[in-house]
């Protein structure tokens, strides 16, 4: 059998294709943005191993799945290529997130204080997950001001960052080691 290739060399110059066949700058803004998917997926790939729960570990391979559609959405060049249907959001998959959000949120206390990064390992790396998606959405909007996006995945990254949190919660609440931001003096 024969080994993929791994390297190209099309790249050595700063710039890289689009689906569709463009070649942009590396340091074009779908790069960063579908890069930016791509980082957060490997931090719920490292989330995903300090997670005890099946259904949760579950639903973290199924976030990322979804997350490799985005970033094959954001590949293509969408102002001139129909994206493929692998590369399509459908308003079941929001409301599945949505599911799951209100499932957590369900099971935990009410909040009435700002809530602090940290708390056990699982729930810093939920934290950290909910911070890099708040990043993917800010890139993906900036694309979406130049190029057409599909309102899905803009409400999908916008439910995503929501379920991070609320993870993170729930991870914290476990050992009941949540964090709340004290005003003033400590």
């Amino acid at each position: 059998m024969k080994k993929s290739l791994i390297y190209t060399k099309t790249g050595d110059k700063g710039t890289t294709g689009l689906v569709g066949g463009t070649r942009v700058p590396k340091t074009h803004i779908r790069l960063e943005a579908y890069g930016t998917i791509d980082e957060l997926n490997s931090h719920i790939g490292w989330l995903n191993c300090s997670v005890e729960e099946p259904e949760h570990n579950d639903f973290l391979r199924y976030i990322q799945h979804k997350l490799f559609t985005i970033g094959s959405y954001l590949a293509t060049e969408t102002e001139t290529k129909q994206p493929k249907e692998a590369s399509i959001l459908s308003d079941k998959d929001i409301e599945r997130l949505e599911k799951q959000i209100d499932l957590l949120d369900s099971e935990l206390p009410r909040l009435n204080r700002f809530v602090l990064p940290g708390g056990n390992e699982s729930a810093s790396r939920a934290h950290i997950c909910r911070t890099i998606t708040r990043r993917a959405e800010r890139n993906v909007y900036s694309v979406a001001e130049k190029y057409p996006v599909a309102d899905e995945v803009l409400i999908f990254l916008n439910r995503l960052s929501d379920y991070f949190f609320l993870l993170a919660r729930f991870e914290s609440n476990k050992s009941s080691q949540e964090i709340f931001w004290e005003q003033g003096d400590i």
